[in-house]
């Protein structure tokens, strides 16, 4: 008998919370409870220059509106550095990364072909050639670890999606772990620490499909299992971009200071994804047993705002 999956919600405090956030978080909670499984959370605030003050508690109050709750006290990444550096060691050790003095401005002028938004322009590979010894002579410079890719195709079976493969150079080459302000990158940070939360089902938004097998490649390395994978789509605006101040206001927040009631914005969400034949408010303990991932539209929900008065105006 198969074990209860184990899933997480892992927000970033670089931001207020909107309608695109709440849909991705509502299918990984729902996808997770129905089965009887544990919900972790993690606030991934290691990306220091862009955090909020005060966004952290602010995304707690969101879940707590929307009725999702999570299993145990939260993982808060700037608690964990030496986790990372225990996994970065690791790396080291086996000369699967180096050092890279490369800015960002240097590899995207390299660069020749278009790239994914999150994942940057395919690295060059100007710094390959260096060893992790090297490091010591650059002491005096910035520099971050790049992971050596080996040219292969990774693929894996997304729960929603199907089976996808990638190619390492398709998603950017030799990709960055730890920066040059001495912390760890996405890509390793949330591995470790997806491990060490024992998550076993990953439910995020797709525009982060290539970085799947970067992680994976990373779990493989590290001696890890990877998760189940579930890429569901976005949440955009009329203009097909993510959702952003010029879509209007879409911040949970703002709904609950217009005392908009969560069940209402809850009814939408369920409808979007084929629960509910029409919007009408809806707790999310109520959905459980409605929950399903096929009913859910493979192509990304538009947030027009005659739908955005619908949340508003459901009764």
């Amino acid at each position: 008998m198969s074990r209860p999956p184990i899933g997480r919600l892992a927000p970033s405090p670089t931001g207020a919370q909107h309608v695109g956030n709440a849909r991705t978080y509502l299918i990984a909670w729902l996808s997770v409870r129905s089965r009887g499984g544990k919900v972790v959370l993690r606030i991934e605030d290691i990306d220091s220059p862009r955090v909020k003050a005060g966004a952290a508690d602010a995304i707690r109050r969101d879940l707590e509106w929307l009725g999702l709750d999570w299993d145990g006290e939260p993982m808060v990444q700037t608690e964990r550095l030496a986790n990372y550096e225990e996994a970065l060691r690791s790396l080291q050790a086996r000369e699967l990364v180096y050092p890279c003095t490369c800015t960002r401005t240097d590899v995207e002028r390299a660069a020749s072909a278009p790239h994914a938004e999150h994942e940057g322009p395919v690295y060059p590979g100007t710094c390959a050639g260096r060893c992790v010894a090297d490091a010591v002579a650059l002491a005096a410079q910035p520099y971050c670890w790049r992971f050596r890719t080996p040219d292969t195709t990774i693929a894996f079976a997304d729960r929603f999606r199907g089976v996808t493969r990638f190619s390492l150079a398709e998603v950017g080459g030799d990709f960055v772990v730890w920066k040059s302000a001495g912390t760890p990158a996405y890509q390793l940070a949330v591995v470790v620490d997806d491990a060490a939360q024992g998550v076993t089902e990953v439910v995020r938004g797709d525009d982060l499909i290539p970085s799947t097998p970067r992680q994976i490649l990373l779990y493989r390395m590290l001696g890890l299992t990877p998760p189940e994978f579930v890429h569901v789509p976005l949440v955009v605006g009329p203009d097909g971009r993510r959702l952003a101040k010029r879509h209007g206001d879409t911040r949970l927040s703002t709904l609950r200071a217009q005392k908009i009631a969560a069940e209402s914005l809850l009814g939408f969400l369920a409808w979007s994804c084929g629960w509910l034949e029409y919007i009408r408010p809806i707790r999310a303990a109520e959905l459980l047993p409605l929950f399903r991932l096929d009913t859910i539209p493979r192509k990304p929900l538009v947030l027009t705002p005659e739908r955005l008065a619908a949340i508003k105006l459901a009764v």
